[in-house]
């Protein structure tokens, strides 16, 4: 049977992470307090923040980025998304790169 933790993302009880996500305070934080959906969900805003602000992960500097965005997105509830982020389904998004369809 999968572990339970009252997530505080998602504001109820839901199955957890099976371990910390990685060693240290802020993942033992994480482990006990978040559920695997708002790790997952974690997942998806890390990746808009990296190709919003065009992100090296292996860069140090965006790593501590990244783990103070991490810790805002779990425990704090204003969390926003990247100034000038447009949603890429929003009708008013810019084109996606790569042209129109295949010509045949």
């Amino acid at each position: 049977m999968a572990r339970t933790v009252y997530c505080v993302k998602l504001k109820r009880e839901l199955p957890g992470l099976d371990a910390p996500p990685f060693p240290g305070e802020l993942g033992l934080r994480i482990y006990e307090h978040v559920s695997a959906e708002a790790y997952r969900m974690w997942g998806q805003h890390a990746t808009i923040l990296i190709n919003h602000y065009g992100l090296h992960p292996v860069d140090p500097e965006t790593r501590k980025f990244l783990r103070k965005e991490m810790e805002e997105f779990f425990f704090n509830d204003d969390t926003e998304m990247p100034e000038g982020w447009i949603d890429p389904s929003d009708p008013r998004a810019p084109a996606r790169k790569g042209g129109g369809p295949r010509k045949k």
